[in-house]
């Protein structure tokens, strides 16, 4: 089954060994017809602590690593 791979920005890096990545997302109302932006955030496992808070990051989904981290950062 493939991963799914999302992009963000890290706006938190307090955590050890996690960051808190914001996704943000736009689409169109169905009623209104006017483009809306959403943005939900995510606890992701950063396992050198390399990332910074204000990066760009992408992220995949992983097996379940604590009660919220349910993604990884992919480095390239």
């Amino acid at each position: 089954m493939p991963r799914r791979i999302l992009q963000g920005v890290v706006v938190s890096d307090k955590g050890e060994k996690t960051v808190v990545v914001r996704i943000d997302r736009t689409y169109l109302h169905p009623l209104l017809k006017k483009i809306v932006r959403k943005s939900k955030k995510y606890h992701a496992h950063d396992e050198g602590n390399a990332v910074k808070e204000g990066e760009q990051v992408r992220i995949r989904e992983c097996p379940p690593r604590s009660k919220l981290k349910r993604w990884e950062v992919v480095t390239d």
